[in-house]
């Protein structure tokens, strides 16, 4: 009788596919890197450099990690750069109005990295540390997304996130942000800060819709590996 082949033989080869290492492991490492150190770079046009160059290593490890098409690299770059300019021009200038307007091309970017990110892990063949910390990093870019879009939001109309209104003038007002949109795509829902205004409910239910189905494809993909059991 033919053995039937399962996805790691033994605890070994689980813990080595969790715990390797592979190019996603840069990005993830990057972008955990980005939330640690982001509180501690709030004030001062030192502060503000050093997290610009911090998300610049994110787009980096994002570029190099994850190889799609050519049209999806040359987006990009575009994307990226665009971004770049407009967050060092800001960050030179002190505009905090044009700092959330290189949101936009930060989240384009971000979402095509994502999308590149289902396409890895979709694909046939063993889950390897580098797809599970792929996965991990796409959920976490997922968050920066919508963080993105939120500033943009409150930029248009502001008070539109509370019961405190947020400055995005205010060194820390996207890191406020971020911790709401990793609330929202985690249900967590610790409410101190909620959405005031039905636009900005509007986006807040898409995310939370963004992130189930991010995570039930995830574990569609860990599930689908593992074949039921041989009929007698």
């Amino acid at each position: 009788m033919e053995k039937r082949r399962v996805p790691f033989e033994t605890d070994d080869d689980l813990a080595q596919a969790i715990w390797g290492y592979g190019p996603c492991t840069g990005l993830l490492l990057s972008l955990l890197a980005l939330i640690l150190l982001y509180p501690y770079f709030q004030g001062g046009i030192v502060a503000r450099i050093s997290l610009a160059i911090l998300f610049l290593l994110v787009l980096l490890g994002s570029a190099f990690s994850i190889r799609g098409s050519r049209v999806a690299l040359i987006l990009k770059a575009a994307f990226g750069v665009l971004g770049v300019a407009m967050e060092w021009t800001a960050i030179w200038k002190q505009n905090s109005a044009m700092l959330s307007l290189a949101g936009l091309p930060y989240a384009a970017f971000l979402v095509i990295t994502i999308g590149e990110v289902l396409d890895y892990i979709l694909k046939r063949g063993p889950i390897t540390s580098d797809k599970l910390h792929g996965a991990l990093a796409g959920y976490i870019m997922l968050a920066f997304v919508w963080a993105f879009l939120y500033a943009w939001i409150e930029r248009l109309s502001p008070g539109s996130f509370g019961p405190n209104r947020i400055d995005l003038g205010q060194p820390g007002a996207f890191f406020q942000l971020l911790y709401f949109s990793l609330t929202t795509l985690t249900t967590t829902g610790f409410g101190d800060i909620t959405p005031m205004t039905n636009p900005a409910r509007s986006f807040v239910m898409i995310e939370e819709f963004a992130g189930l189905f991010f995570v039930g494809v995830v574990i569609a993909r860990l599930a689908g590996l593992y074949p039921p059991d041989d009929k007698p």
